[in-house]
């Protein structure tokens, strides 16, 4: 069939492209590179034509509070009218697990706007709340970084692979719309300062990392477990952190 990857050039969208690819059918890799805007709408009723599935991996090029929730309403808004129109029956969206309790981070007040959109349109949907990938281990040590201490929330974490993601996308993609929300995970859960310091310490970083119950995650305050999965059954990936690193740029 054919499917649409919104944000198809980006970390997860080309690992996703590239599987579902392999797996023989029709895929359009859709970003502003390809002429696809989701924000201006350009491009998008061309790309969308036929199309079956469409899936949305894209993130907003902004972390400011206004342009990230400009961002996730506008191309929201652009991309559930344009399936409409094209008669798509499936949209399969990337979230983040803790999502709905994370409301204090301006990042997250414009992933729940988006998720709104999708359960109060039209199209059948699936969402898809991930835990947070081992590629952004260096960011969360730079939010929480001051001078050679990084204080991070002794929050729970349950990080997964890019890889693991796109796998699990894929299967989503390839099914039946839920209605509703699945959520993927890591195979470790673990306490987000013992991570991070094995992460610096596998990157030769010399910072040390501090537990602190204040410290804020993004702008939010974080509870044990407001990052890891609230579901009894989440998807797991098989990659670890040591696999993951060892293959990552980041050993290099």
């Amino acid at each position: 069939m054919k499917i649409v990857v919104i944000g198809g050039s980006g970390l997860i969208g080309s690992k996703l492209v590239a599987n579902l690819r392999e797996r023989g059918h029709e895929v359009l890799a859709a970003s502003p590179a390809s002429g696809v805007n989701t924000i201006t709408g350009e491009g998008l009723a061309e790309a969308l034509a036929g199309a079956q599935v469409v899936v949305d991996v894209a993130n907003s090029p902004s972390f400011e509070d206004k342009a990230v929730l400009e961002f996730f309403e506008t191309a929201g808004r652009n991309l559930l009218a344009a399936e409409a129109a094209a008669g798509v029956k499936h949209h399969v969206a990337l979230s983040v697990v803790g999502t709905d309790r994370l409301a204090e981070s301006g990042y997250f007040r414009g992933k729940i706007a988006q998720e709104k959109l999708i359960r109060e349109g039209s199209i059948p949907y699936t969402i898809v709340h991930s835990t947070q990938f081992f590629e952004f281990l260096g960011g969360i040590a730079q939010s929480g970084s001051d001078g050679q201490t990084v204080k991070l929330s002794p929050a729970f974490v349950q990080p997964i692979a890019s890889d693991d993601v796109a796998a699990a996308m894929a299967e989503y993609t390839l099914g039946a719309p839920i209605n509703g929300v699945v959520e993927i995970a890591g195979p470790e859960r673990v306490r987000m300062p013992e991570l991070l310091q094995r992460y610096l310490a596998a990157t030769q970083d010399p910072r040390q990392v501090v537990a602190d119950p204040q410290a804020r995650y993004f702008g939010a305050r974080l509870e044990d477990d407001t990052l890891v999965p609230s579901g009894k059954n989440p998807w797991l990936g098989s990659i670890g952190f040591e696999a993951w690193f060892a293959k990552s740029a980041a050993s290099k």
